[in-house]
């Protein structure tokens, strides 16, 4: 494969991530949080950029409630600890019920949900949704990190310690795990994202500090939206 050859098959690959609708929105999400550090809570042009990033992004999200529906009422993979479960479907209705709520503070902010009390009442509620999905989802994570853990152990009292990461099976374990601890990360992060926008300890989670924790979180699931990276052999 020439250079010229490697740099489209990259490019094609930027091109397949930009049109990702969940990969805008998680840029915009970093352009949002972004601002959100610049400006302190501060009136200004990051304060502006906050505000309207905020409010694109409630169009990316459209309809999206479906999604998690969906997977609340699909069949999990068998084999699967039933407090997992719970703390998965749990998970997907909040996440749901947020997404839906959203919607309607969407129309709030355009003006066309004329109920402006109840559209910032429903706007509060859906942030505890999302906070609490947070929390289902880093409870859920530590539960499998723990399953794979066990898995690992067990492959290891089998194999030499040298040949462990010459088996395919504990390679694809050791894969599953270091995605799974970045996904923990990244759930227990936005669990302080939602305090911070809850204004629940505003003293110690400033919007300072909450837009640092957005934008932190908003690369890792850049980050998670990469697709797999061209394997190059130059000539």
């Amino acid at each position: 494969m020439t250079t010229l050859d490697a740099t489209r098959a990259e490019l094609a690959l930027l091109v397949l991530y930009l049109n990702k609708a969940e990969a805008r929105d998680k840029i915009c999400r970093a352009i949002q949080y972004g601002s959100k550090f610049l400006s302190n809570g501060e009136p200004g042009t990051a304060a502006n950029v906050d505000k309207s990033t905020s409010l694109a992004r409630k169009v990316f999200r459209l309809f999206k409630f479906v999604n998690d529906l969906h997977a609340l009422i699909s069949p999990v993979p068998q084999g699967t600890p039933l407090p997992i479960v719970v703390l998965g479907k749990s998970k997907n209705a909040l996440i749901s019920t947020f997404l839906f709520l959203d919607q309607i503070v969407w129309l709030g902010r355009t003006g066309i949900y004329k109920n402006k009390e109840r559209a910032d009442l429903l706007g509060r509620i859906s942030l505890f949704c999302w906070m609490g999905s947070s929390v289902c989802s880093t409870l859920a994570e530590l539960g499998e990190l723990g399953r794979l853990s066990s898995s690992m152990k067990k492959i290891e009292k089998d194999l030499k310690s040298s040949e462990k990461y010459q088996n395919e099976e504990y390679k694809a374990k050791l894969k599953q795990s270091n995605a799974r601890t970045l996904a923990l990360v990244k759930s227990a992060i936005d669990v302080f994202v939602a305090i911070g926008l809850l204004q629940l300890a505003p003293k110690k989670v400033t919007p300072r500090v909450t837009g640092a924790l957005g934008f932190t979180t908003s690369l890792i699931s850049c980050y998670q939206l990469l697709p797999s990276p061209v394997k190059s052999k130059t000539t």
